[in-house]
């Protein structure tokens, strides 16, 4: 099986007339974490949306290029994206757990996606809310709200809903910028723990925190996709200059 799990090749994307992605070529290994990281507006929020079709719900958009996932073109007419989004999950910048049971949350893809049988909807949560590193610390709250828990808890519960319906991809914007640095520390663990399984891709503003847990970093600046490379490699020895001045922090 090959390494590759993703790829985008030349992609451009535009909201009405303002073109906010140029000529992205982007290759995402299996079991590998990828951290994307530029300034602010540089784009990599919206390349990540595109990779599950996102940005489709905003109109007036468009996109052109391709994106494989293994092999199939999501953008083609033939891809259902309700399996894309399930194939491809995301964990968004803020916690938003739904109003219901902590057990509801992480159950609601699997009855989203007609599974009916309460056992395995049971043994389902229990392995999601385990791979989350949450189980021990819900297990005795799961009829109650979930917006009961802290905001750590809540962003590993949606974690644990993202995974409930066993995505191949794991999207990852920003996921603990609304956190503290001790429930920031156990979402790091987390994503080493996780992509034992999955394929990881993350926005972050932190440069420590993709130095800690990425294996790939790729800088975005002003919609171009400017250098790529290991993580330690991009870090250490950038090849650009606006990539240097960057990761050393004199601008952003």
């Amino acid at each position: 099986m090959s390494m590759l799990k993703m790829a985008s090749t030349k992609l451009n994307f535009f909201y009405g007339g303002f073109q906010a992605l140029s000529d992205i070529s982007l290759e995402f290994e299996r079991n590998r974490v990828t951290a994307l990281i530029g300034p602010s507006g540089c784009g990599k929020s919206t390349f990540l949306r595109c990779l599950n079709r996102m940005n489709d719900l905003i109109p007036g958009t468009r996109v052109e290029g391709t994106i494989l996932l293994d092999g199939e073109d999501i953008y083609a007419s033939e891809m259902d994206v309700v399996t894309l989004r399930r194939r491809v999950g995301m964990v968004f910048q803020k916690p938003n757990p739904f109003p219901k049971t902590v057990f509801e949350n992480v159950a609601y893809g699997l009855r989203v996606n007609a599974v009916r049988d309460e056992t395995f909807i049971a043994e389902r949560v229990e392995k999601s809310l385990r791979r989350a590193a949450l189980w021990e610390e819900v297990k005795e709250r799961l009829h109650q709200s979930a917006l009961g828990l802290s905001g750590g808890q809540q962003q590993r519960l949606c974690i644990a809903r993202a995974l409930a319906v066993e995505p191949e991809v794991l999207l990852m914007d920003e996921p603990a910028s609304a956190l503290d640095p001790i429930a920031t520390q156990k979402i790091e663990e987390l994503i080493q723990e996780l992509k034992k399984n999955y394929t990881i891709i993350i926005v972050t503003h932190n440069m420590q925190q993709a130095a800690r847990v990425s294996d790939v970093t790729a800088f975005f600046y002003m919609g171009a996709l400017i250098e790529v490379n290991t993580t330690e490699t991009l870090f250490t020895r950038p090849k650009y200059r606006q990539t240097e001045d960057y990761v050393t922090g004199r601008f952003g």
